[in-house]
Parts: structure tokens; sequence; C-alpha cells
């Protein structure tokens, strides 16, 4: 059987904006980490490691966050689950699973400096609310993201929405 993708788009991590919890993720706190990896970051669904949903297959930095872009296997009961309440407006959250390397006190959380990535779910409720998906695509069978850069489609959406924001 051929397994069925859907593309998913957000931001995993807002930078220096405080969370629910009073910490900050500074900007390139991942970059490290992310370069470095010898393991694939998961995508999971609340985040249980028993609930994976699919892959992330790519992450990049911008002025606002880490933005991640991955693909859905729909194949799986649960990630078809998951992508039906995601595609009808009923989850839209992000939240990141990690582990601290650098932090400095502040207010009333910390500043996250440096941090290893593990895995970034699908969540109700993220910690830092500017968390979000931002894109979720169609099904399509038998077809995944590319790992070997952007088709012009992805730069123009990516364009479109850095001008919306």
């Amino acid at each position: 059987m051929t397994p069925e993708f859907a593309e998913i788009e957000g931001y995993a991590s807002v930078y220096n904006v405080e969370d629910l919890n009073g910490d900050v993720v500074s900007r390139g706190a991942f970059r490290k980490a992310l370069t470095n990896r010898m393991t694939p970051v998961r995508m999971l669904y609340q985040h249980d490691p028993e609930a994976p949903l699919g892959r992330w297959r790519r992450f990049g930095e911008d002025s606002r966050g880490l933005y991640v872009e991955g693909e859905m296997i729909l194949s799986s009961p649960s990630a078809r689950d998951v992508y039906e309440l995601v595609a009808g407006g009923a989850l839209d959250g992000l939240s990141i699973g990690f582990r601290t390397v650098k932090a400095a006190a502040q207010n009333r959380g910390k500043r996250i400096i440096e941090a290893e990535l593990w895995e970034v779910s699908i969540v109700t409720f993220p910690m830092a609310p500017g968390a979000k998906i931002v894109r979720i695509g169609a099904p399509a069978v038998g077809e995944s993201l590319s790992p070997f850069g952007f088709t012009l489609a992805d730069a123009v959406r990516r364009a479109a929405h850095n001008l919306s924001v």
C-alpha cells in the first residue's frame, strides 16, 4: 500500500516572547542542536511518544521563530484523525519538547539560550500561544516533501505568509 501524506507547516517556537510558563526562547537557541542532530526530531500528538503522526523534514529560523515543515503519514489512523481535526480548525497549536542546554534567569522564568530539540507536537494548548500551524495540505497519495529544497510554490507561499504577519 502506498502511504498517504499531508504537508504541514508552522511555528514550533516563537522567539523573544514570554510563554505561559514565563520562559523566553532566544533566536538561534536550536541552531547548534539542529545542525549537529544525529536522530530526527519527532512529530507527535500532545507530546505522547506513543502517538507519532509523521515526520518533520525542514527547520528554518526567521525573525518570528522556528519554522517547521513536515508531513503527516495519513495511513496511520491516529494521524488521519489529527489531520481531520487540524483541517477542520479544531486544532492549530504546536509545542516543542526539548532539553535546556544554556539558560539565564529572568522575570518569572528563564531565557533559553541553547536547547536540544527532541520533538514538535501538534497540541490543543501550546505553552507559547504564537506557536501555531499555518498551513496543512490536502492528502496526496504516494507523494512526500522533497528533501532537496523548496519548490517555487513553497517560496511563494512562504513569502505571502511572511508578508501577512
